[in-house]
């Protein structure tokens, strides 16, 4: 975003030299030292001092002194390099104003990250206001307090990024730091006048001060405190004086110079005086040295003198402008101009702003009360208004000086002669809004004078410039007893027209009416307009991602912008939300949610994981849970470091279980990532069906990677730690058995390549396992135990398999060569051992002492009603080739025809099968099956016979295998997700049906671990070791007890059959070789 340096007023900017300095600063020794004025002291002794220039005993001494001074700069001085810093005095030290502000304690986190300010440049403020948050969020800081750091981060970093650099730029770079700089104390003066509208408390009148008969202060005090138009237009004074105040701080603080660092009686016109005292005659110079003179006499000083004193109004000015009054009257005496100083602050000098601040500084003013008591209330105060008003008319007609026109035009607001030397939005708008105050305190006081109600509103221009009040007119024309009606007509009649008049290019300047176009501009004017739900529309349209942008984490604004609307939203709610309307607080709720979402997901976006926590934290409960879930899924494949962060983001800002409904939790995240996990990703990018077998391979490695969010150990800060650690991993095994029993449905191709997926659920869950014993069994859930049960079948099943394809990958080696060595032998035969083995041992012990995937306990459902048993898949259609076969709807009619007949018709009427096969919605080479029927006893009912899970286990036994009658020979399904579970008959699902999931692995692993260790033993007799357990595992298979036979399919007992064969004829030929041998 642009940001225009030149329309800031030149008190803005610190670096801003202008040619005047040579009539009244003098300059300071430049320091050869490269140490940034931000990181050490800036400030030294200064070079003329009040106290020891007044205490000179003559002026030959004093010009002595200065002469020796230049000369000490001329010797210091480098190669004529002109001095720049003049000197002036130090301004209010930072330390003091922060601890008059600061209630509230800081959080360690938030103290900590102060000192990264230097260091980080912009980007530190998101890590410090995110801590700053946190620590309100604790209650260890209120929220006006937050208001106040969030300004000071916001200042300290410009700051740093305009000054505490000691490299130097090029031309862009410079500019871009001025921009980034300027845009952060834009920010910070928004912060401020939040703090002044929202933050700042009501401040009610002190008793202790209350005098009797009461004073025009005191009745103008008690006014602003009561009255809403005024304690607006107050604060909003406040506030522009301390932005002007702050910016004379930071000039002082990185210049090493203040305003009015005069030598006393500087603004004597010594000139003047000497061409006076030789009797030089010139019309157009005064004749006498009385400050009315240049009035009464309409005429000039001699032109030195007139730059003196207008350098000296510039500076009085800068003081009146930044609410530093006392200052400006110090320096008007100490320039030698008491006079002026008796104009600036009556009243013996107290301080007349109608505050409630200024009536304890002023305390009980008995020199105020003693001249009302005489005068009358409020009479001095319209005398004082209506002189200072008469001598801004006439100093502006004679051409006197703008400073000393806009002086005096400030303190009886005269908006026509106070303008024009506003060339800036805050200048002017201070102008306006400090007017508008006093003119409503100057009716007030008129009403308790004249005891009749006078009302701004009510007053109406006309063409003459005057102003009408009920049925009189007053003209401006007219004395004291008419104050204000001078200057009624240029006033706002409310703060609407404020906004508009700044908006004018006919009544302000040119800069200001284009400042009003600023984003922070329009952020301050709908403060103090009041219009929240506008400025959060506002907010929403700088920052609304584009349409045409698929990439919901690209910002579309500027990254401060974004940082700023997200953290006024949640200021605003927790200071305004119980005081707005149901209908406004929807709105604010809906729209602040909308900016709260941007900014996280800009956050994740710059790789702050760790800070998306509390921001989501706030947000509505599907919008929090949405955005973690697509966090974890992209950074699914990023590092360990990185996941764990966005897992403490998660875990220390949400419950972990759903509480209410206007919060996410951790638990509901979890449990959408996994979920979405199995969905089937479009494999649309695949060019050939080859590729499709080996995309779903990767998409199960995808799958299994999500398993890590789970295997995270809780930060022992949050409570529960213990218990939500056991019920991660309680999920983690749950959900890694789902995936271990798909894993091993699409990996029972005989192929060197390992099954990726399992095993890296395997090595996430190594670890954990150490747990499982002391804390998941702590926990009341009956199902703990049987997960585990099957979580260490399926570690024994991959075990055998990995040995297995170990062992596959050494004999496609030695096959392809042509002679072998007798080590490759060995080592083949090794490798045959060990699969056969391992592979004996888990039919061994999984199926005769405990039955694998066999439920422990009976988990089967009872109910009066009929229940029917689903079970849904999504799989491919697999060719002997390995290629995916692409289906269409006469392929989708004619599976549907095949799986009714892989079971009778008895059991399709008896059971109301219902089979419906579809083509995926996400993969065009995937199917969508689903299969229905009504539970019976023993399947479904009472206890599960036989293990095999059922009906609807053995028609999608039938397709896996590639034994469907009436379909394409040889053609396979590869399934891909499997699901299953109790319905009623109205289709709502009532619980899982798992053991039908088990019956289908045990149809498809146990015959399929039997083959494989009928080809190994046939390869060792081949190799000259036959197995000593041969007989074993035929007796495994054929055993009327204990056999598998009733798990096997026709073409599987062949090929079981053909293994017999084979292992027959080799081991005959071997006792013939051995027995040749013998002979």
């Amino acid at each position: 975003m642009e940001v225009e340096m030149e329309t800031s007023p030149s008190y803005f900017d610190p670096e801003d030299v202008t040619v005047r300095e040579q009539f009244r600063r003098y300059g300071k020794r430049q320091s050869s030292s490269s140490i940034s004025p931000l990181r050490g002291s800036s400030a030294s002794k200064p070079i003329f001092d009040a106290q020891s220039v007044q205490s000179r005993r003559n002026a030959a001494l004093f010009l002595e002194e200065i002469k020796h001074e230049a000369e000490f700069f001329e010797a210091d001085g480098v190669g004529g390099t002109p001095l720049k810093g003049p000197k002036r005095r130090s301004a209010v030290d930072d330390e003091g104003v922060e601890s008059f502000r600061r209630v509230g304690s800081l959080s360690l986190k938030s103290c900590k990250v102060e000192d990264e300010v230097l260091g980080d440049g912009v980007e530190s403020t998101f890590a410090m206001f995110a801590s700053l948050l946190e620590s309100a969020m604790q209650g260890l800081m209120p929220m006006p307090d937050l208001i106040l750091q969030f300004e000071r981060v916001c200042r300290n970093v410009s700051e740093s990024l305009r000054y505490g650099s000691n490299g130097r730029y090029r031309v862009v770079e410079d500019k871009l730091m001025r921009q980034k700089a300027q845009l952060l104390l834009d920010e910070a003066a928004s912060w401020s006048l939040l703090w002044y509208l929202y933050g700042k408390g009501i401040e009610e009148l002190p008793q202790d001060f209350i005098l009797s008969p009461t004073t025009s202060h005191l009745e103008a005090c008690r006014f602003v405190a009561n009255d809403h138009t005024a304690q607006l237009c107050i604060r909003i004074v406040q506030w522009l004086e301390e932005l002007a105040s702050k910016a004379l701080e930071l000039e002082n603080k990185v210049r090493g110079c203040h305003v009015g660092s005069y030598l006393p009686s500087s603004g004597v016109w010594h000139h003047t005086q000497r061409l006076l005292k030789k009797g030089y005659s010139d019309p157009a110079m005064i004749k006498h040295l009385d400050f009315d003179a240049l009035t009464r006499e309409m005429t000039q000083l001699h032109p030195d003198d007139k730059k003196q004193d207008e350098s000296l109004l510039e500076d009085v000015w800068c003081l009146v402008r930044a609410g530093r009054l006392n200052e400006a009257c110090e320096l008007c005496r100490s320039a030698g101009q008491p006079w002026r100083a008796a104009t600036l602050c009556p009243f013996g000098g107290s301080d007349q702003f109608p505050s409630i601040e200024a009536l304890v500084k002023n305390g009980k003013n008995r020199t105020l009360q003693a001249i009302e008591l005489e005068t009358g209330i409020g009479h001095q105060w319209g005398l004082w208004k209506w002189a200072s008003f008469c001598a801004s008319e006439k100093i502006a007609d004679q051409d006197g000086g703008k400073y000393e026109t806009a002086i005096y035009a400030a303190q009886c607001s005269n908006l026509k002669r106070l303008l024009p030397i506003c060339t800036d939005w805050e200048s002017a708008c201070w102008a306006m809004a400090k007017s508008w105050l006093d003119v409503l305190v100057d009716l007030e006081l008129s009403r308790l004078q004249s005891g009749r109600a006078v009302d701004l509103k009510d007053y109406v221009d006309n063409v003459d410039g005057g102003a009408r009040v009920g049925n009189g007119t007053l003209r401006p024309s007219g004395g004291l007893d008419t104050w204000p009606s001078q200057v009624i007509s240029q006033q706002p009649r409310d703060l609407t027209a404020l906004l508009q008049k700044l908006h004018s290019c006919d009544v302000v300047h040119e800069t200001v009416s284009r400042g009003c176009k600023e984003q922070h501009r329009q952020i301050e004017m709908n403060l103090m307009a009041g219009d929240i739900p506008r400025l959060f529309e506002l907010l929403w349209s700088w920052i609304l991602p584009s349409g045409d942008d698929n990439n919901v984490f690209r910002q579309n604004g500027d990254p401060q912008i974004i940082r700023f609307a997200a953290h006024v939203v949640l200021v605003l709610r927790y200071l305004l939300g119980d005081q707005l309307e149901d209908g406004i607080r929807e709105k604010l709720m809906s729209i602040g949610d909308l900016i709260l979402h941007v900014y996280a997901m800009f956050l994740f976006s710059k790789q702050h994981e760790e800070l998306v926590g509390i921001y989501a934290s706030q947000l509505a409960r599907h919008l929090c849970v949405d955005l973690f879930v697509q966090m974890m899924e992209l950074r699914l494949n990023g590092s360990v470091h990185v996941k764990y962060k966005i897992f403490l983001s998660a875990m220390e800002y949400l419950p972990f279980s759903p509480e209410d409904d206007s919060k996410g939790s951790f638990e509901e995240i979890v449990d959408r990532v996994l979920l979405r996990s199995r969905e089937i990703k479009s494999n649309e990018h695949c060019e050939r069906s080859s590729d499709v077998v080996e995309q779903h391979r990767l998409q199960s490695l995808q799958k299994a990677m999500v398993i890590q969010w789970l295997c995270f150990t809780p930060p022992s800060t949050v409570s529960n730690a213990d218990v939500i650690n056991a019920k991660l991993l309680l999920k983690a095994l749950t959900h890694s058995n789902t995936l271990f029993r798909e894993f091993a449905l699409i990996s029972m191709w005989r192929v060197p390549k390992m099954p990726i997926g399992a095993h890296m659920l395997l090595s996430f869950l190594a670890e954990p396992l150490k747990q499982l014993e002391t804390t998941v069994l702590s926990l009341d859930d009956g199902g703990v135990s049987e997960n585990i049960h099957e979580f260490q079948d399926w570690s024994e099943y991959y075990s055998c398999d990995a040995t297995y394809r170990n062992w596959l990958k050494i004999e496609l080696e030695i096959a392809q060569v042509a002679d072998i060595s007798m080590d490759e032998k060995q080592i083949a035969i090794g490798a045959a051992k060990e699969a056969l083995d391992s592979s004996m041992s888990l039919l061994k012990m999984l199926y005769l002492e405990r039955n694998w995937l066999v439920s422990i306990e009976d988990q089967a459902i009872e109910s009066d009603e009929p229940l029917y048993l689903e079970l849904h898949a999504t799989a491919t259609l697999c060719l002997p080739s390995g290629e995916c076969m692409s289906p269409d709807a006469t392929s989708c009619t004619t599976l549907t025809s095949a799986l009714y007949s892989s079971v009778t018709e008895e059991v399709v009427l008896n059971r109301r099968l219902m089979v419906d096969v579809s083509i995926s919605p996400r993969d065009n080479f995937c199917l969508e099956i689903r299969l229905r029927c009504l539970a019976v006893e023993g399947d479904g009912l009472g206890r599960h016979d036989g293990n095999n899970g059922g009906v609807l286990a053995t028609v999608m036994a039938a397709g896996f295998k590639g034994e469907l009658a009436k379909f394409h020979t040889g053609v396979t399904m590869e399934i891909l997700r499997l699901d299953a579970w109790y319905s009623n008959k109205d289709g709502l699902q009532e619980g899982p049906a798992t053991y039908i999931v088990h019956g289908l692995c045990r149809r498809c692993c146990l015959p399929e671990t039997v083959l494989r260790c009928m080809q190994i033993s046939v390869s060792l007799v081949e190799s000259g070791d036959p197995p000593e357990d041969h007989n074993e595992l035929i007796e495994l298979v054929a055993s009327s007890e204990h056999g598998l036979l009733y798990l096997f399919s026709q073409q599987q007992l062949q090929e079981f059959l053909l293994f017999e064969r084979e292992y027959s004829i080799f081991k005959m030929e071997l006792e013939e070789e051995d027995a040749a041998d013998y002979a």
